[in-house]
């Protein structure tokens, strides 16, 4: 799927395979997420973006090619990759911080992606994350995003204890992860949407509580469902609107964590400091995972605690998903959206 400029048309076509770079892997695509980030990329919202681009940044496959320098990683090995690759030498990275390396490189951001049959990968002894066999691709192409950026936001930045009450505002891909990972880590949920089947979708995951963005005073409605205000809200969506719902749905001394990416409408939005500073609130960014920080996950999806196939709502093709993108900010979606780019 070929983009050739800001806001183009996508088309699927025919070009020139990848090569594998030196300490990389070239991987055959065997399913990858759209995400909203993807639509960003598409609207021209991320600078590192240069056109014509192949979008698609969370993914599952097969290596297919091993680049020089490379010594973990053959033909054949099944694999996932966090969608912020580490260049494996710095010091962040070297810490287990890759997703805070300066030098990182994204795929579908930085170079071309993974709507497609193939796609380059860099630094993949850092990187790439085998697949344990009782997880199916589809289920691991949303590890490398959504699902472990929910898990980090939760487990690693808001560090959420039992019986804490999580407020999650976005019940999209993320925000359903980060509903399924709370309730594994034993917290209360107040999901927040606008779309009533996401909701529904909430609740089935384990939210105790729904509340409809639908023009009502979302955190007086939190507040009053959680006896004045959660211990921890996300921004799973990424608005201004939705930033201040999750702000303003703490209690005291509550910690916010803005997992969506804000564009900047007339300069910068417009964020409540007043009741951050007045509440001594945390204000937390979270950008993904680091694939040292894995294991941890994984193990808890092959035991059944954390199932990232419930999440899935649907599995389509390249065309499909061409002419999904362009409109995936508007639409209606009760999970994961996949492609198949065999299909």
């Amino acid at each position: 799927m070929v983009i050739d400029s800001v806001r183009a048309r996508p088309l699927v076509r025919e070009v020139p395979g990848p090569a594998a770079p030196p300490g990389g892997v070239v991987l055959r695509v065997t399913a990858t997420g759209v995400c909203r980030s993807d639509w960003h990329a598409w609207a021209g919202h991320d600078d590192d973006v240069v056109f014509p681009h192949v979008p698609g940044h969370e993914l599952a496959g097969v290596v297919a090619e091993v680049g020089t320098g490379v010594t973990r990683w053959r033909a054949g090995d099944r694999v996932t990759v966090p969608f912020v690759c580490g260049c494996g030498r710095c010091a962040w990275c070297l810490a287990g911080e890759a997703q805070v390396c300066p030098d990182q490189q994204q795929p579908g951001f930085t170079h071309w992606g993974s709507f497609a049959e193939h796609v380059a990968l860099h630094a993949a002894d850092a990187n790439l994350v085998r697949i344990p066999d009782a997880v199916d691709d589809t289920a691991a192409a949303a590890l490398g995003c959504r699902f472990a950026t929910a898990y980090r936001a939760l487990v690693g930045r808001a560090r959420v204890r039992a019986g804490e009450w999580v407020t999650v505002v976005g019940a999209g891909g993320v925000g359903l992860s980060a509903v399924m990972v709370a309730r594994a880590l034993g917290a209360r949920v107040v999901a927040v949407d606008r779309n009533p089947g996401a909701l529904a979708v909430a609740a089935d995951l384990g939210a105790e509580h729904t509340v409809p963005a639908d023009g009502r005073d979302v955190p007086a409605a939190v507040a009053d469902l959680t006896g004045g205000g959660s211990a921890v809200a996300v921004d799973a969506v990424g608005s201004e609107q939705t930033c201040a719902d999750s702000i303003l749905s703490l209690r005291r001394r509550g910690r916010h964590v803005q997992v969506g990416l804000l564009p900047p409408v007339d300069g910068h939005p417009r964020v409540p400091m007043a009741r951050a500073i007045a509440w001594e609130l945390d204000l937390l960014g979270s950008h993904g995972m680091a694939a040292a920080d894995y294991p941890e996950m994984l193990a808890l999806v092959e035991r059944g605690v954390l199932q990232p196939q419930r999440l899935v709502e649907r599995t389509i093709g390249l065309e499909e998903a061409a002419a999904l993108l362009p409109v995936f900010d508007r639409a209606t979606v009760a999970g994961m959206i996949v492609v198949d780019p065999a299909r």
